[in-house]
């Protein structure tokens, strides 16, 4: 990504390279969840190996029926699922991959804007990642994962690197090559995943956290 002009206060992101307490929190958090869900499917822990991530999905994945006229499993599940998605994963590997980006990502952000408007950016992202699903997938399978909150938070870095490059009189070509290259990461996944991506997602996330990006950097 383009190296952002304006940093926060050094109180709110560690100059010694430890993770700040909103990472913190957020990669623990999805990491308990996926071990415990992998521990059920390998048979460590319950009865019924698999029946513990079939539960978690029923309760907190993102369901497009539940926009229409599906029955909640509970009330208030249409709204919660826009947050709680973005914490359940589909295995360990999709777990790693979202735990490391968010790493990545996230210090650049709290780099700018600190901890508490990296977490507004951040769930506005995953909020706007749902609605992107939502409204465009079409389908009734069910959508895990941050990546729609991950690809927020680059959608709020390219959005700063063009702000910044703008007031700079620079030209955009860095910006432009990394939009190409996000856009080409989709198509070759979706490839890869035989049509089992959740780009919709993706390009919600990454429209909301521009926008919310643009708004709380003011």
């Amino acid at each position: 990504m383009t190296q952002l002009r304006r940093r926060a206060a050094p109180e709110e992101f560690p100059e010694d390279g430890r993770l700040a307490l909103t990472l913190v929190v957020l990669i623990a958090a999805c990491t308990a969840l996926e071990l415990a869900l992998s521990a059920d499917d390998f048979g460590l822990i319950g009865s019924r190996p698999g029946l513990l991530r079939r539960e978690a999905y029923d309760y907190g994945a993102f369901w497009p029926g539940l926009l229409r006229d599906w029955p909640a499993n509970y009330p208030g599940q249409p709204a919660l699922m826009f947050v709680t998605h973005a914490f359940l994963h589909g295995g360990l590997s999709h777990l790693a991959m979202n735990m490391i980006t968010l790493w990545s990502l996230g210090n650049g952000v709290i780099a700018r804007v600190g901890q508490r408007r990296f977490l507004a950016i951040y769930a506005i992202s995953a909020l706007g990642g749902g609605i992107g699903f939502g409204l465009l997938a079409g389908t009734l399978t069910p959508m895990v994962g941050a990546s729609g909150a991950l690809f927020g938070l680059a959608g709020a870095i390219i959005a700063w690197a063009t702000l910044d490059r703008r007031a700079d009189r620079l030209g955009l070509g860095p910006v432009l090559k990394v939009l190409a290259y996000l856009v080409a990461l989709n198509l070759v996944m979706w490839l890869v995943l035989a049509g089992h991506l959740a780009w919709q997602t993706h390009l919600g996330g990454f429209i909301a956290g521009a926008l919310a990006a643009i708004w709380l950097d003011r």
